[in-house]
């Protein structure tokens, strides 16, 4: 059973001339069976719509931009290698509503390997860059379309518009021997022959997971030859050919290196000077940027999106202009919810208002949690197909002020 706001809402029934109530066709639009202002800017509203599967039940919101009182933010647990469920990153952030985002590690094929929770693409939190974006060969969740990589996102910029980009790390290292590449920042999957810089952010968990896989197969076996470089107040404090594990301080960065990038990190000695740049670099000066891949763009949906699979879906939308934000779950794998598949969110997403989308983890990571007016804190109000939240890498937050 499906979860209901305490507050009243405004029943919204779409109806025929002449016909009574109408029951709302993937080709109509959703029909919307309850709609709550839950703060200025931001409207909750659940609706049905129906499917070439069958009914489909799903809970959606809109939110204005431009409203000064309204904000965009990551919703994230303490550590970017680890998972919390969305109710409980909203309610530790204070936001007002939330969504699931990125895919993410979630099971591994690799012996010793363990799960790190961490997501497949960029983040940025309140304009500072936290992630990279692991290789293509390497992601978790369905086949991206055409034309499409991990290093797409939505993002919110200083100009308090939305966009569906695309964000790029740039980054070196510049040691007493020259400059290396920087090839990856706080990712659990890093480019063959590469370096990557792991920080406070990344938490605890083994940096192991880094050099397993390759480029274009996760399941390829771990890399054998590979280095770790610890540096403080940027200096080369300890070099080692295992990869470690354990917080890592605010003022320390791990350089973890793999083939021609763990090499390449031999060559330092305790005592040298280095210095570590980092940029995701992207359009907009992005203040918020999570991770998952474009499914709609310019109103038009993306070519080679899956069209069979129905399962439970959450997805993201941005109106031509920027200043609108959809945010969309659908449930699925239930009794009174088919669920969709991803051609047909992207043409809801169309049907709201978005002119650019993207597709969100699915199926037991859908969640979509609100705090309805006068009310303590966020719950969820979709049907978890899991049976319970799930803990997810990130989210999608909505934060709002008087």
């Amino acid at each position: 059973m499906r979860k209901s706001l305490v507050a009243a809402s405004v029943a919204a029934v779409v109806t025929c001339s002449g016909a009574g109530t109408a029951t709302a066709s993937a080709e109509d639009g959703p029909q919307y069976t309850s709609t709550t202002q839950i703060a200025p800017g931001v409207v909750f509203r659940t609706f049905q719509t129906n499917s070439a599967g069958g009914l489909v039940v799903g809970d959606l919101l809109e939110v204005d931009l431009h409203n000064p009182h309204v904000r965009v933010g990551l919703l994230h647990p303490p550590a970017i290698a680890q998972r919390a469920q969305v109710s409980a990153m909203a309610n530790a952030q204070r936001a007002v509503a939330g969504v699931n985002a990125d895919f993410f590690n979630i099971s591994e094929t690799h012996p010793g390997i363990v799960p790190t929770g961490s997501s497949d693409g960029p983040e940025i939190a309140d304009g500072r860059d936290l992630k990279g974006a692991v290789p293509d060969g390497q992601r978790f969740g369905p086949a991206l379309p055409p034309g499409t990589s991990t290093k797409d996102v939505l993002g919110v910029g200083r100009d308090h518009e939305a966009r569906v980009t695309s964000l790029r790390l740039t980054g070196s290292i510049r040691t007493p021997h020259g400059r290396l590449p920087l090839r990856g920042l706080n990712q659990y999957a890093l480019p063959v022959g590469g370096i990557g810089a792991y920080t406070a952010d990344w938490g605890a968990t083994s940096r192991a997971r880094a050099v397993c896989g390759t480029d274009a197969v996760r399941s390829d076996p771990c890399s054998l030859d590979a280095a770790e470089v610890t540096v403080r107040r940027g200096v080369v404090t300890q070099v080692s050919d295992v990869i470690g594990a354990g917080p890592i301080p605010r003022d320390t960065t791990v350089l973890v290196g793999r083939e021609e990038g763990a090499d390449a990190l031999r060559g330092l000695r305790p005592g040298d000077r280095v210095r570590i740049r980092h940029d995701l670099a992207g359009p907009g000066h992005l203040r918020f940027a999570v991770g998952g891949f474009p499914i709609l763009h310019d109103g038009a949906p993306l070519t080679g999106l899956d069209a069979v699979t129905r399962a439970p879906r959450t997805g993201a939308g941005v109106s031509r202009n920027g200043r609108r934000l959809y945010l969309v779950v659908v449930d699925g794998r239930l009794a009174n919810s088919a669920g969709m598949t991803v051609a047909e969110l992207s043409a809801f997403l169309a049907q709201v208002g978005a002119d650019d989308g993207m597709n969100m983890d699915g199926g037991g990571s859908s969640t979509f949690a609100v705090r309805g007016p006068g009310e303590p804190s966020v719950t969820v109000r979709n049907t978890p197909s899991d049976g319970s939240e799930r803990p997810v890498a990130n989210g999608i937050g909505i934060f709002t002020w008087s």
